[in-house]
């Protein structure tokens, strides 16, 4: 895959942020920014005429902090918040979460290796230090949000995690997709989790592209080793728009 040939003007870019822009840390507030990860993001924005946006499962705020200062449109949440470019924020209703927050409290009273994620409109559990407590992670969760309406269980790498059953990557992508400057653009979704297929599923049906950060199986029609080697293809892509414009 060559980014070089498949970014164009033309184009819209979504981004997955953990285990896509950067690698999975053991915690979520552990993950390490490459240096040259903002200055690359702001000039492909540039390239783009806006149409680059952040579609994640952490918080707007969240990714804010790790891109400072560069202020992209972002989805968080799986799509339960969304920012527009231009700066407009729409926000899900709140589904309570009373009883999810009561179970992710007694597991962790049980197993302090776990890590409760509290988010304004979901609760994930992250079992990435004790694997083992996957399948009581699970149920626990689930027997929460059958009890909770509005809520759904969504799998992800070591985590699981109770959020708004209309929240879904595809929906965010679809919904910036009716928005300038996305509109009218071929749509190119980059991630690397369960997540993110229905963002994948969502950019193909639309003509686009999915590219599949790491292993594992997927609907994408692209795929890609590490976030290292987006980064690598970006910085081509980079290189290539400046040498372009300097023989034009």
């Amino acid at each position: 895959m060559n980014f070089v040939d498949i970014l164009s003007p033309a184009c819209a870019l979504f981004l997955d942020f953990d285990g896509t822009l950067v690698d999975i840390a053991p915690e979520p507030g552990a993950v390490v920014v490459p240096s040259s990860l903002v200055p690359t993001l702001s000039t492909l924005q540039q390239y783009l005429g806006g149409a680059v946006a952040v579609v994640s499962g952490r918080p707007i705020r969240e990714i804010d902090q790790f891109l400072h200062p560069l202020h992209l449109p972002v989805a968080g949440v799986h799509g339960a918040e969304r920012r527009a470019a231009d700066g407009a924020v729409d926000l899900m209703p709140p589904h309570p979460l009373d009883a999810v927050e009561r179970a992710a409290a007694a597991l962790e009273a049980r197993h302090p290796q776990l890590l409760v994620e509290h988010k304004d409109r979901s609760i994930a559990v992250h079992y990435r230090q004790a694997p083992h407590l996957e399948q009581e992670c699970l149920d626990a969760l689930q027997e929460a949000v059958e009890r909770s309406p509005g809520l759904t269980l969504l799998r992800g790498k070591m985590v699981v995690e109770a959020k708004p059953g209309g929240a879904t990557k595809g929906s965010a992508i679809e919904a910036f997709l009716r928005e300038g400057p996305f509109a009218g653009r071929i749509p190119v979704f980059v991630g690397d989790d369960v997540t993110d297929e229905a963002g994948f599923a969502a950019v193909q049906r639309l003509g686009g592209l999915g590219v599949k950060v790491g292993e594992g199986p997927t609907v994408a029609w692209q795929r890609l080793p590490n976030p290292g080697a987006l980064h690598l293809e970006f910085e081509n892509a980079v290189a290539m728009k400046v040498a372009r414009k300097a023989s034009a």
